[in-house]
C-alpha cells in the first residue's frame, strides 16, 4: 500500500455555485409525490493538498419541499446549508471528480405553494415543519475545465436527510419524515493558491 503523494503547491479555490433541485420528502406511512422543483447557490471552498484528494465545503440556500401526486398541495422548504466533502479527483487541468460527505441545514422559512384540499384535516398539510434542524449525507459526480486558473464546473448531487421536519415518537403519525433531494448545479471557482 502506497502513501498519499503532497502536491508541491497545495491548491485553494473559492467561487459561487447555482443550480435547480428536485425534492420530496421520505414520509412513513408513504403520500404518492412528484419532485418538486427549487433553486440552490451560494459560496463554494476547497482545498487540495495530496494528489486526487482535498476537501470542499459550501455555504448555500437551498429549495426543499414535496409535491403530491395528487396535485392538490405542495409545500416549500427553505433551508441555509453547510456540506462539508471528500474532493476526489481523477486529471490534471481538466477533471473528473466525486464528493461525498455529512452535511447539516437549517430552515429559514417555509411555504404553501398549492392547497387545494378544502378542509384537509392531513397532518403534512395542517402541521408546521417541527424539526428545522436537519443533518444528513450528500454524495454526488461532475466534471471541471480549468481555464487559465479560473474553473467551470458542473456537478449533480444526491443529498438524504437522516433527520425528520415531523415528530416521531409513537403517538406521532409520521415515523418517518426526511428530506431528499437531487441537484444540478454550475459553479465559478478562481484559484487563490
Amino acid at each position: 500500500m502506497s502513501a498519499q503523494v503532497r502536491l508541491d503547491k497545495p491548491e485553494m479555490y473559492i467561487g459561487a455555485n447555482m443550480g435547480i433541485t428536485e425534492s420530496m420528502v421520505s414520509f412513513n406511512p408513504a403520500i404518492p409525490q412528484g419532485f418538486l422543483m427549487g433553486f440552490n447557490g451560494g459560496i463554494v471552498f476547497r482545498y487540495i493538498a495530496e494528489k486526487n484528494v482535498g476537501m470542499q465545503a459550501e455555504l448555500n440556500f437551498s429549495q426543499r419541499g414535496w409535491k403530491e401526486s395528487s396535485g392538490l398541495y405542495s409545500r416549500q422548504l427553505n433551508y441555509i446549508e453547510l456540506p462539508f466533502m471528500t474532493h476526489i479527483y481523477m486529471g490534471n487541468k481538466n477533471r473528473f471528480f466525486i464528493n461525498l460527505g455529512p452535511k447539516i441545514s437549517y430552515l429559514l422559512s417555509e411555504k404553501v405553494l398549492l392547497n387545494s384540499t378544502d378542509n384537509s384535516t392531513d397532518v403534512q398539510h395542517i402541521t408546521p415543519v417541527e424539526h428545522p434542524f436537519d443533518y444528513g449525507i450528500c454524495a454526488g459526480f461532475g466534471i471541471l475545465f480549468n481555464i487559465k486558473g479560473k474553473i467551470l464546473q458542473f456537478d449533480t448531487r444526491a443529498n438524504y436527510g437522516l433527520s425528520d421536519i415531523f415528530a416521531n415518537q409513537k403517538k406521532d403519525y409520521f415515523a418517518t419524515s426526511s428530506n431528499f433531494d437531487l441537484s444540478a448545479n454550475l459553479a465559478w471557482l478562481f484559484q487563490v493558491k
